[in-house]
């Protein structure tokens, strides 16, 4: 018998998981958001603020964070980790922070390489964002959305 997939994340059963993304420019939050709202069942908030962000986290829960390294206040990598430590004590219920994706641009690589040992830490997206990178990373740990009654599903690939 194969093992179980893990289950998708959501604080509160019947409702959609929370994600909250951290990044400054506007375009890429937008993208990041529209890609996860499409595919999966979530809600994404979003910031250009590492600082808003630790104060988001402390009164919401989460399923997933999804960070940039680079924030104009504060590094992504010390925004999770004082979550870490602050957030299962914001939220009694939870035992630890939630998983977490770091955006990155080249300069971000050897900072990453630190990081990545982490058990939270799923993976990395670098700059600019591609989708299927995205679903690929965020895919286990957040559910699918479900496809619309009557809605057609794509062709098989062309097999000659």
């Amino acid at each position: 018998m194969a093992p179980e997939e893990p289950r998708p994340i959501s604080p509160v059963p019947g409702t959609p998981a929370r994600v909250l993304l951290a990044e400054e420019s506007l375009p890429f939050r937008r993208v990041i958001r529209e890609a996860l709202t499409a595919f999966c069942q979530c809600e994404v908030d979003d910031t250009p603020s590492g600082e808003h962000a630790f104060e988001m986290a402390l009164r919401r829960e989460y399923a997933l964070f999804i960070f940039s390294m680079p924030l104009p206040d504060i590094a992504g990598d010390l925004l999770d980790r004082l979550l870490a430590k602050a957030y299962p004590l914001a939220h009694p219920a939870v035992h630890t922070a939630p998983p977490v994706v770091y955006l990155l641009r080249p300069a971000d690589l050897a900072a990453f390489e630190q990081i990545k040992r982490d058990v939270r830490v799923r993976g990395s997206l670098a700059f600019p964002p591609r989708l299927d990178q995205l679903m690929a990373l965020t895919g286990p740990l957040l559910p699918a959305r479900a496809a619309p009654a009557g809605s057609v599903p794509f062709p098989p690939p062309f097999a000659p």
